[in-house]
């Protein structure tokens, strides 16, 4: 079953339909979420940031799928705008408004890494097919793409002069919304901005393939799978068709590279997103209406209310009979959530790291593997440092390389542990 979820900018929950019968699901409540707030986390529980003054501090809320209240709040260290969730539901992502970007271990709430990623507040966030990249856009007009390897990676950080692995910056004004294709570090990147422009950007050649000006603002984006087009929204209320091509160059009365245009919003379009199974388009808008359009003909097939309120997110989620079952027995036995993110890091003491010394082939290997605590290895470097000779000299500068070495081994091994969701620290 594909189920419609949506969400409101005043505290209006979150409501939850069946895509192809139209019949309204769950209601959940008590949420009041930013543009980009709401994800589905490993397709096991809802969560969402939370639209409050800016001085307030910020909260993240999370809802299982068999109660309409929240289940799990958690309270970050600053407000947190969007957010997003790698495919298999092992972390989550969240950008503040400093700047900042959190990354979160779902399963213990344990706040990973967080790093400064842009000179004003994160706008929106978003993972490529792959999981291996996170996009961000901010109020700034840039667009960086981050490595998770290189995130993770604290010996190859300490190497590089930035930490992000792209920089995109024609926009001049705040990044609206970004999305992704397929192809991982190979996709392109779609951002739209309130500049009124959408970029088309290839992340290997680190280019921009296309620039389209459109009449009006857009707020929201959606690929075609075939990514031969893309959808997007405007504050005139109008849904606008442009050609991703690079060869292309037709012209119309809505622009260069704009085929179509087709409405029945009232106001502005604020989100978009493409079902695959239904081959259909679902809009949101500050009118309070979901629409859901054939992708071809542009036809509604269907019309859902929100309760009240403008509608700014809207996910599409695949619920297979298992984990409605699974629903109905958490109904009786009562929900089981991961717990609140973390505030702050753990500082994790230096001295109690391991480092694998000698050779390892792989990281599954580990039985076979020698570990020495750093301690020990300083405590050798002190003694050949006490005996003041040349070949002393030289056992230290390679028992420092060989230390080197192996912590990167040891860090290269989480990574792709954390990366498969096999990894907890």
């Amino acid at each position: 079953m594909d189920v419609v979820v949506a969400s409101s900018s005043i505290e209006a929950g979150i409501g939850c339909w069946d895509l192809h019968t139209g019949a309204e699901q769950l209601r959940y409540k008590l949420c009041a979420s930013p543009p980009h707030g709401l994800v589905c986390v490993g397709q096991r529980f809802l969560a969402s940031s939370q639209l409050r003054e800016p001085s307030a501090s910020g909260s993240v809320h999370y809802w299982s799928w068999s109660k309409p209240q929240v289940d799990v709040k958690s309270f970050p260290a600053e407000q947190i705008k969007p957010l997003a969730a790698n495919s298999e539901g092992t972390y989550i992502v969240g950008g503040g408004l400093s700047g900042n970007i959190y990354l979160w271990e779902v399963a213990s709430g344990r706040l990973l890494k967080k790093w400064h990623a842009h000179y004003r507040a994160v706008s929106c966030l978003v993972f490529s097919d792959d999981d291996s990249l996170l996009i961000s856009g901010s109020e700034d007009g840039g667009i960086r793409v981050w490595s998770l390897l290189l995130i993770f990676d604290d010996f190859r950080r300490q190497q590089r002069s930035q930490l992000y692995e792209h920089n995109f910056k024609e926009h001049t004004l705040c990044v609206t919304d970004v999305v992704t294709g397929y192809g991982g570090g190979n996709a392109i990147i779609v951002s739209a901005s309130l500049d009124r422009t959408c970029n088309v950007w290839s992340i290997s050649k680190e280019k921009l393939l296309r620039k389209i000006v459109f009449p009006t603002i857009v707020d929201a984006i959606a690929l075609d799978p075939g990514e031969h087009v893309f959808f997007a929204g405007g504050r005139d209320g109008k849904i606008y068709v442009a050609a991703l091509n690079a060869e292309s160059t037709s012209d119309s009365k809505y622009g260069l590279h704009i085929i179509n245009c087709f409405s029945n919003h009232s106001n502005t379009v604020t989100c978009l997103v493409y079902s695959i199974s239904g081959n259909c388009l679902i809009s949101g808008s500050e009118d309070g209406v979901i629409r859901v359009w054939d992708a071809k003909s542009h036809n509604i097939v269907r019309v859902f209310k929100h309760a009240k309120g403008p509608v700014n997110n809207i996910l599409v989620i695949r619920q297979q009979l298992s984990q409605m079952n699974l629903q109905s027995s958490s109904r009786r036995q009562g929900s089981s959530l991961p717990p609140p993110l973390e505030k702050y890091p753990i500082v994790e003491d230096p001295t109690d790291l391991k480092a694998v010394i000698g050779r390892q082939a792989t990281c599954s290997n580990s039985t076979e593997a020698l570990y020495l605590r750093s301690d020990v290895i300083n405590g050798q470097i002190k003694e050949l440092q006490q005996q003041g000779s040349a070949s002393a000299e030289m056992e230290i500068e390679r028992l420092k390389h060989d230390y080197e070495r192996s912590i990167n081994t040891v860090q290269q091994c989480r990574i792709r542990e954390l990366l498969s969701g096999n990894f907890y620290l």
